[in-house]
């Protein structure tokens, strides 16, 4: 009997396979499936008295991809790279017996429908969406370092056209159904309940039961003759785009690419094993096991919350407190209001509390102008966040969170005017970037309650939480914490308390490295430019000038004083601090290391080359991108031997969602394992011997080198 497909035909003789994988929230593609699904498909064919099939979800959502944690390991264990290429082929198997079996196959897509769920509804003759405003639809692997390997490559671009097809893939876009509908993707839409009845009457009036390019004459729509200024000048354009947008870091683009024109210029079955071919080597290769390990494995597991302790009750926010209206506590305030909650936004003044709100209404009006977002909804949302300046107010949250200035003593007078009003069973946290969280629970008198809760901006884009424990913080705390974190939908990391913690310590790391090359002579423009080249969102310096220059020098002079004589200033502190006397204070200012000129884009500011003149002799441009992506590398391990991090996972997820690590490294540690612990030794050693002591190895590092360990097994 069926595990994950049911099968049921009515007196009409039209069958009904239901999808249903058990134990899983979404239904996704497993061995099981295939399996089912193939026997489901015989019995279709076989039976003379079925006409034909609709294929659908029991779920709220049609389909995701494939179970990647359960189905990467099985094809990795084959002998060689043919075997698991002809794997792949006899599993698409199903779908292309299914659109030659000579019966009509509907899918009555009733959601979200990504990847190999996509693939399946394009396997059949006609597709029918729900207009859901929550669903997608998209062929998003390329994100995860892989193409469509379900047939997407061969029959995307037969259904609507080369070049909207590689915009879609290479990209990873997703679509709202009424959007897969004018790209002819999805050819009718549909209410919930008249899903399966006009599936059915299309098999009844219609039933074509052959594919477009199954039949005598097919083309490609707006053609695909390798020989015609058309063809040449659309891949030409779209290869460079392509280079454009990865650097030739990620090979996933790049195969998609040739997948769509290799396959897509002779008859589809032929097609489909030139996608077979490309698909194993992508996934064969370091950038789509390090991708698929940190992006979907480990990110998966980290947002079902395993690092929340056993034993306590799971817990939901129906009022949160947001102390401070600022960039931060605005968002933080949007989030929480998006997730459903009240929000109680505290400042200082009427005037800076309801600017805080202003960012919501901002926010919506973009999203109700896009059509994202109905304006009954938008409204609803504005109304959860009441602004105040009575601390009072905040006496029924269950959660507060604090976002003031960085400053111990104002965050010491907010957290004892909160304490005094709320209830004893609250939460506090700190969105401190810096400021260890055992200090600042030293104003609490309830520590055990007292926690981190470190964002990132804008928060609203920005898909990380960084928790961070205290000396004293309870299991208790932790545990709600998280909730809260799943609750607005980030992904949290857990760690312990240190200053600047895990992401702000490591994050500053590449800026120091910037700095010191600064002083070293080293080309401004070199250093950004290879920053972008080796898949950094942007360039070190403009990354500072974006979070502040003076914060950062801020946060300098902070550390010194805390630290007393203990404290060893930076390799490249005085770059900063020579900015600071100029007055150039980073973007929010108008300048910093870049000019912002008003209506002009922004450029390096010329001044550099007179304060740290650039030398004659210019470094390596893979020297560069080593240097930034080592520096941050080394220190992530430091982090892990402090106990700062509890394991490797958390910083791989950390450093690419935190700050942009390049994710087609994995993170920090896959990083370490791509270039081989070995290698990785040797170039620290040296770049100290060269450079200077910030890249001295710890010892148990070097013993793992010596060991020839790695952090990561597969």
């Amino acid at each position: 009997m069926s595990s994950t497909v049911t099968m049921d035909v009515d007196h009409d003789g039209i069958a009904v396979l239901t999808i249903d994988v058990k134990d899983k929230p979404m239904n996704v593609i497993t061995a099981d499936f295939d399996q089912d699904l193939g026997q489901c498909l015989e019995s279709v064919i076989s039976d003379e008295k079925i006409i034909g099939a609709v294929i659908t979800s029991a779920k709220n959502d049609f389909m995701a991809g494939a179970d990647l944690k359960s189905m990467l390991p099985a094809l990795r264990g084959l002998s060689d790279k043919s075997d698991v290429v002809e794997k792949v082929i006899a599993s698409n198997q199903t779908m292309r017996k299914m659109e030659t079996c000579g019966k009509p196959f509907v899918a009555a897509i009733n959601g979200t429908a990504l990847g190999g769920g996509l693939e399946l509804t394009l396997a059949c003759h006609y597709r029918i969406a729900v207009d859901r405003p929550d669903a997608v639809l998209g062929l998003p692997e390329v994100m995860v370092g892989l193409l469509p390997g379900g047939g997407g490559t061969q029959r995307l671009p037969r259904l609507i056209g080369v070049q909207a097809a590689l915009e879609l893939m290479t990209q990873g876009k997703h679509l709202k159904p009424l959007q897969a509908k004018g790209l002819g993707i999805v050819n009718e839409l549909a209410s919930k309940e008249e899903l399966i009845n006009k599936a059915k009457a299309w098999i009844k009036d219609k039933g074509d039961a052959v594919q477009p390019w199954d039949k005598k004459g097919f083309k490609v729509p707006g053609g695909l003759d390798a020989n015609k200024v058309g063809t040449i000048q659309t891949f030409s354009v779209v290869n460079a785009l392509v280079a454009k947008n990865t650097n030739h870091n990620y090979p996933a683009p790049i195969s998609i690419v040739s997948c769509v024109y290799e396959g897509c210029q002779i008859p589809i079955d032929s097609g489909l094993r030139i996608e077979a071919k490309y698909f194993v080597e992508l996934l064969t290769g370091q950038v789509a096991g390090n991708m698929i390990r940190s992006l979907f494995i480990n990110k998966q597991s980290a947002d079902k919350l395993r690092a929340r302790p056993e034993g306590v009750e799971k817990s939901k926010v129906t009022t949160l407190g947001m102390l401070g209206a600022g960039m931060m506590g605005s968002g933080i305030a949007l989030v929480s209001a998006r997730a459903g909650m009240n929000v109680v936004l505290l400042d200082s003044t009427d005037e800076q509390a309801a600017k805080g709100k202003e960012y919501t209404e901002k926010f919506l009006e973009k999203r109700v102008a896009r059509k994202k977002m109905s304006s009954d909804d938008a409204a609803a949302m504005l109304d959860r966040i009441k602004v105040t300046t009575d601390y009072n107010d905040l006496e029924s949250c269950e959660l507060i969170i604090e976002a003031v200035f960085e400053d111990r003593e104002i965050k010491a007078g907010v957290t004892q005017a909160t304490e005094a009003v709320i209830a004893e069973s609250a939460i506090f946290a700190s969105n401190t970037s810096t400021l260890p969280i055992s200090g600042l629970a030293e104003a609490s008198k309830r520590p055990k309650s007292f926690i981190g809760l470190h964002f990132f901006s804008p928060v609203e884009r920005m898909p990380l939480v960084e928790v961070i424990l205290g000396k004293e913080t309870s299991d208790e705390a932790l545990a709600r914490a998280l909730d809260y974190v799943q609750q607005i939908k980030k992904t949290p990391i857990v760690v312990n308390d240190s200053r600047g913690f895990f992401t702000s310590r490591v994050f500053s790391m590449a800026c120091n490295e910037a700095n010191t090359m600064l002083t070293e002579g080293v080309s401004p423009a070199l250093i950004e430019n290879a920053a972008r080249h080796a898949g950094y969102p942007v360039g070190p310096l403009a990354v500072q000038d974006e979070t502040s220059i003076e914060l950062g020098y801020k946060i300098h002079l902070q550390t010194m004083e805390d630290m007393g004589d203990a404290y060893k200033p930076a390799s490249g502190w005085e770059v900063s601090a020579k900015l600071v006397e100029l007055e150039r204070l980073g973007k929010k200012y108008g300048k910093g290391f870049y000019d912002y000129p008003e209506g002009a884009k922004k450029r390096l500011w010329p001044g550099l080359a007179d304060l740290f003149p650039v030398s004659d002799q210019q470094p390596d441009v893979e020297e560069v991108k080593s240097r930034l992506m080592t520096i941050q590398a080394l220190d992530a391990y430091r982090c892990l031997e402090e106990h700062v991090l509890m394991s490797p996972d958390d910083g791989d997820i950390g450093s690419i969602l935190g700050w942009g690590f390049p994710p087609w490294s994995g993170g920090v540690f896959s990083y370490i394992d791509t270039v081989g612990i070995e290698k990785f030794v040797e170039r620290c050693d040296d770049y100290s011997q060269r450079l200077g002591e910030r890249f001295t190895v710890p010892d148990s590092l070097r013993e793992k080198a010596n060991n020839k360990e790695s952090f990561y097994s597969d």
